[in-house]
């Protein structure tokens, strides 16, 4: 029998019932969108925010051992993209969990948090944080979109690396352990991620921002990994576009004799799939689907060439952690028709492919994972969208759950494997 099927046999036998109960109870709270064209769902804010008073945050322990420079997961994480914003977070979180996945990633509009320079609205943030936590899942949050009145106003990185360090202290200060991870801005080398363009200076500024945020952090709490941002997986070489995220990176790497090697833990990147198997790489193995397949951006295993490039460039001893990856189904957004060529048992097979990939190839000479967690894109993006009136949305084909909570076949896929390969670990499934 193919271990997907023996692992759905193994997820009705224990989980079922919860599923079906979870899809028979209550109503998916409407999630209102402001922007539907944008990367992530987001929330409409809320009129009259409540200035909350900070917590005494948690402080990283104090020790005589030294502790390692940077840090790396000892054995592959999983996680899941989520949205929590105004959403039935305790059906979403439970959903997680019972996947079997480790951490959630949650985005973060920073201009919807700092209202004026210093004041902060917290407000639903210390409500996911509170619930993820209490879940036992760990938190990596993404932060993006600076506020209107920090140069050049755009939404796009700030002119001032200071501006966000503030931002980014601030939160560790508030939250302390219960935040994980922090992955320093989103696919930086797209124009609409910044502010409406991108050019070859954008780099060396990204690493500036970046070296200012790792800094605040680690003063305040050396325990939480900091991410360099993920580049889009992108061939394009367009300044109202993209740069392409291999000379993004190589430009990052080279900024200021390779400044950055001294200001980060992990790589995040985003391997691309289309319509094509893990298990292919173009030139050397190019997949056979229509279109989508003649370049190395159009495949998972182009993590590969992120990885090269690093050794390249003297960071092989850190990890990369793939923030974001997945296949899409079929869907009626232009330029996601790749989606359409794949079905729902196509998707959980190469979503189970490329864990399995990851786990088993991806470790350096020492037999240690160079990959330190990897976390799918998405749970319940298709929830929100389809409450939207708008279920076939790209960003609800990649999700786990069918618009009515339901699992689709990658999720049961997932809880099987997550729970062979925890034990594999000696974790706990």
């Amino acid at each position: 029998m193919h271990r997907s099927n023996m692992c759905v046999l193994s997820w009705i036998a224990r989980y079922g019932f919860i599923i079906a109960l979870l899809a028979a109870c209550g109503s998916a709270t409407t999630n209102p969108l402001t922007r539907p064209d944008i990367d992530e769902v987001r929330p409409t804010t809320a009129a009259q925010p409540t200035l909350t008073t900070a917590p005494t945050p948690t402080r990283a322990p104090v020790s005589g051992t030294p502790q390692p420079r940077f840090l790396r997961t000892s054995a592959l994480q999983f996680g899941v993209v989520a949205h929590l914003y105004y959403t039935d977070r305790s059906r979403v979180l439970m959903l997680t969990k019972i996947a079997g996945f480790d951490w959630v990633r949650q985005q973060v509009h920073w201009k919807d948090i700092e209202a004026a320079p210093g004041v902060y609205y917290w407000d639903e943030l210390d409500h996911i944080v509170a619930d993820v936590s209490a879940s036992n899942l760990k938190l990596l949050v993404n932060i993006v979109q600076s506020p209107p009145f920090y140069p050049p106003g755009n939404g796009g990185k700030p002119r001032d690396p200071k501006v966000m360090g503030n931002f980014v202290a601030a939160m560790v200060e508030r939250y302390g352990d219960r935040i994980a991870a922090i992955e320093i801005w989103n696919e930086p080398n797209l124009a609409v991620e910044n502010g409406g363009r991108v050019t070859p200076e954008d780099p060396g500024r990204y690493v500036e921002i970046l070296a200012e945020c790792y800094r605040r952090i680690k003063a305040i709490n050396p325990n939480i990994y900091v991410l360099a941002a993920a580049p889009a997986s992108t061939g394009v070489f367009d300044p109202e576009r993209a740069i392409p995220d291999i000379e993004y990176l190589r430009a990052m790497y080279t900024y200021k004799n390779g400044m950055i090697r001294d200001y980060f833990d992990a790589q995040a990147a985003h391997p691309g799939g289309a319509a094509n198997s893990p298990d292919w790489l173009y030139p050397e193995s190019p997949g056979n689907r229509p279109a989508w397949n003649d370049h190395p951006t159009h495949y998972f295993r182009h993590v590969e060439n992120v990885r090269a490039l690093m050794i390249e460039h003297g960071l092989g001893d850190r990890q990369i952690w793939i923030t974001e990856y997945g296949w899409a189904t079929p869907n009626t957004t232009p330029g996601f028709e790749f989606g359409n060529l794949m079905t729902f048992d196509d998707q959980a097979d190469y979503i189970v492919r490329a864990i399995t990939r990851v786990y088993e190839q991806y470790r350096d000479e020492e037999g240690r994972p160079w990959v330190g967690a990897m976390f799918l894109w998405n749970m319940n993006f298709a929830v929100l969208w389809g409450a939207q009136g708008n279920p076939n949305h790209e960003q609800a084909s990649f999700s786990l759950l069918n618009p009515d909570w339901s699992p689709r076949p990658a999720f049961i896929a997932l809880q099987g494997l997550h729970q062979r390969l925890k034990v594999s670990q000696g974790r706990s499934p």
